[in-house]
């Protein structure tokens, strides 16, 4: 029997890549989708193209499913590919979600029922926040390197957050695995943080002033609608933040250790490798 070809969406994305890379270190075959394919192993994908979609699905065995960016209803997107890839053969499809968002969340919530009636073997992924974050293009990135400031609606609220590699191995593990997990995975790390706390430790680690800085949830989803984000999505993300103000994220879960047979990472250490990141600003002062 030959090895199985799995379609990574969001190929060169956060998750994506390292699912990527993961699916390679294990001997499977990785089939890269992205709007620009660059090498032999990625292959033109655009969600708003339905042509490039069955090309992407020749031969498929199985899905990492991320969906489209930046939509707050991307059902009617996704629910026609689902369709093709299961004539095409897909038998797995492991859906990149989020713990912010349920079964009841309108719009985004409908991505869940989708792929559990669509796919015979499938798994709901639920991070939570992921922790780059904190380093390379988001936005609380940019205003940790720029002004030394965190920026949100949250308040106290705290959030078990995630490290991207950490839910890639899970992913890896749901696509593979044998028996299939047929199941809703809510993914954190090891400790609930709120903003303030994070702010403080990469103060510690990175010897740079940084502070977290509360807003109001209308403030913020202004500031949010200034970056250039729609306004109807601009509200979800402030929603969001209010609901982490609420305890809505303050919980930690042990299913990276359960399914990857290893601890998750811990926010400190992840801050502590991406030093140098976090401290190329001259515009940081120091503590």
């Amino acid at each position: 029997m030959s090895e199985p070809t799995i379609l990574v969406t969001g190929g060169t994305g956060t998750t994506g890549s390292r699912v990527a890379t993961g699916l390679r270190a294990a001997g499977v075959a990785a089939r890269i989708a992205s709007r620009k394919p660059l090498g032999a192993d990625q292959i033109r994908f655009d969600w708003t193209e339905p042509a490039t979609h069955a090309p992407a699905l020749d031969g498929v065995d199985g899905v990492y499913l991320v969906p489209p960016i930046g939509l707050s209803a991307p059902a009617p997107i996704v629910e026609p590919f689902l369709a093709q890839a299961i004539r095409a053969g897909v038998r797995r499809v492991v859906l990149l979600g989020s713990s912010a968002i349920t079964d009841e969340t309108p719009g985004l919530g409908r991505l869940y029922s989708l792929v559990r009636g669509a796919a015979p073997e499938w798994a709901v992924l639920r991070p939570s926040w992921f922790m780059q974050n904190f380093v390379g293009g988001h936005p609380v990135a940019a205003g940790i390197r720029a002004t030394g400031e965190i920026i949100t609606a949250t308040g106290d609220g705290r959030v078990a957050f995630v490290d991207a590699d950490d839910i890639a191995a899970v992913a890896v593990r749901a696509l593979l695995d044998p028996l299939p997990h047929n199941t809703d995975h809510l993914l954190t790390g090891p400790e609930a943080l709120s903003y303030a706390q994070c702010a403080a430790i990469i103060a510690e680690e990175t010897g740079r002033m940084v502070r977290h800085r509360p807003v109001g949830v209308a403030e913020f989803t202004k500031l949010v609608r200034e970056s250039g984000v729609p306004a109807d999505f601009a509200a979800f993300l402030a929603g969001l933040d209010d609901d982490i103000r609420r305890g809505a994220e303050d919980r930690v879960t042990a299913v990276v250790p359960d399914v990857t047979g290893r601890a998750a990472g811990s926010f400190r250490a992840f801050i502590a490798r991406h030093r140098a990141e976090l401290t190329e600003s001259a515009a940081l002062p120091a503590v």
